[in-house]
């Protein structure tokens, strides 16, 4: 297949994988071909039960084969050199970071404009190996943003707090929140009585500092309060799920959800007194935090560079220090008590701030620009 492109987006892992760098890639790829645009997605086989290429909302998905994993990383020696061959039929490339290969594929698309969108510096749980892989990964990275046209970022106040920035401000940087969708209103179909729910969701991963999270519920007096844990629990890189389970264990108020289904999430939120974002490592910004205030539920979350933005902008909800279960606590607690005025006005300040098709049509703006070389 020879088909020639305006876009080629390349990540590691693609849809029905899901995670916020997932569904930013996806988002911006199904906007560019539903306006019309011709766009390919290069990502590896993390499931050999995917097909090696098949076209999804109107996107060309190639998938490469995986030799082996690597921590939360996979193994794929034909990743690279399909990424590269596909870049170079297309108008820009646009590679999204961490990616081990990302040197790799910035430089093999040759004479295309490249545009790195750095979602976050690599973070991996102290291992034997992880500060070699890490250093590998940033270096690969580094050599994508050097010959970047120009690098998306979610905030500039995450972007200026990472290992790259001394690359990244010498290119055109453009702040571009991700894509957030109104949900709309949910019924509160994972209730269980009045008391105060607290909801997570997002990958079940190490970084998101969940055992903060239990931690703190599992102080708080009230029986009939509940903490609902949703999301992906088999996620790359492995989970947590089995350890919090075995933290939670005797109280039976935490629930474990599993995945939902996207038609599930509004009524997730509408179960919800207060959402929690207790992560241990930066994140850029918090889509499922963002998304959930959206819908009207307050959030509480680390103050990290990046994931603190979506609050400082609506000031709906609490920052707390990252792995303060006490404080982590306290602020839910406060959260929880919002009146229904107060909701209302927060879901309205987020859905302006951070609404989808804005968001969209700026990262639709700078491929193009790059595309023209303007």
């Amino acid at each position: 297949m020879n088909s020639r492109y305006d876009a080629c987006v390349v990540l590691n892992y693609y849809a029905p994988y899901t995670s916020g760098l997932t569904r930013v890639a996806m988002d911006v790829a199904e906007f560019l071909a539903a306006n019309g645009k011709r766009v390919a997605v290069v990502a590896s086989r993390h499931d050999p039960a995917l097909p090696r290429f098949e076209v999804r909302e109107g996107v060309h998905v190639h998938r490469a084969r995986v030799a082996a994993r690597i921590g939360r990383g996979v193994v794929s020696p034909e990743f690279a050199s399909l990424a590269g061959r596909i870049a170079r039929r297309a108008d820009v490339v646009n590679i999204h970071v961490p990616m081990l290969e990302a040197g790799l594929i910035a430089r093999a698309a040759r004479g295309t404009p490249v545009v790195v969108h750095h979602h976050d510096d690599v973070w991996l749980s102290q291992g034997v190996t992880a500060r070699a892989q890490i250093a590998v990964v940033d270096a690969s990275v580094g050599a994508a943003l050097r010959r970047a046209t120009a690098v998306v970022v979610a905030n500039l106040d995450h972007a200026k707090s990472s290992r790259h920035w001394s690359i990244m401000e010498q290119r055109r940087v453009c702040a571009v929140p991700p894509p957030c969708r109104e949900r709309g209103p949910g019924k509160p179909a994972f209730r269980d009585g009045a008391g105060p729910h607290i909801g997570f969701l997002g990958r079940m991963a190490p970084e998101k500092g969940l055992h903060h999270l239990v931690r703190a519920f599992r102080d708080w007096e009230d029986p009939a309060a509940r903490l609902l844990l949703a999301g992906d629990e088999s996620v790359a890189g492995g989970d947590v799920v089995a350890r919090l389970r075995a933290q939670a264990a005797g109280d039976d108020r935490v629930r474990f959800l599993g995945r939902l289904e996207e038609a599930a999430i509004a009524d997730f939120h509408a179960s919800l007194d207060a959402f929690a974002l207790p992560s241990v490592a930066e994140e850029s910004f918090g889509i499922t935090q963002t998304e959930a205030m959206m819908s009207g539920v307050p959030v509480v979350a680390s103050d990290l560079p990046g994931m603190r933005v979506p609050l400082q902008t609506t000031g709906f909800g609490e920052l707390v220090e990252s792995g303060d279960a006490d404080g982590l606590r306290e602020a839910l607690r406060r959260v929880c008590r919002y009146p229904a005025r107060r909701r209302s006005a927060g879901a309205a300040i987020a859905t302006a701030a951070f609404g989808m098709r804005s968001s969209l049509e700026a990262y639709a703006a700078v491929l193009e620009e790059a595309a023209a070389g303007t």
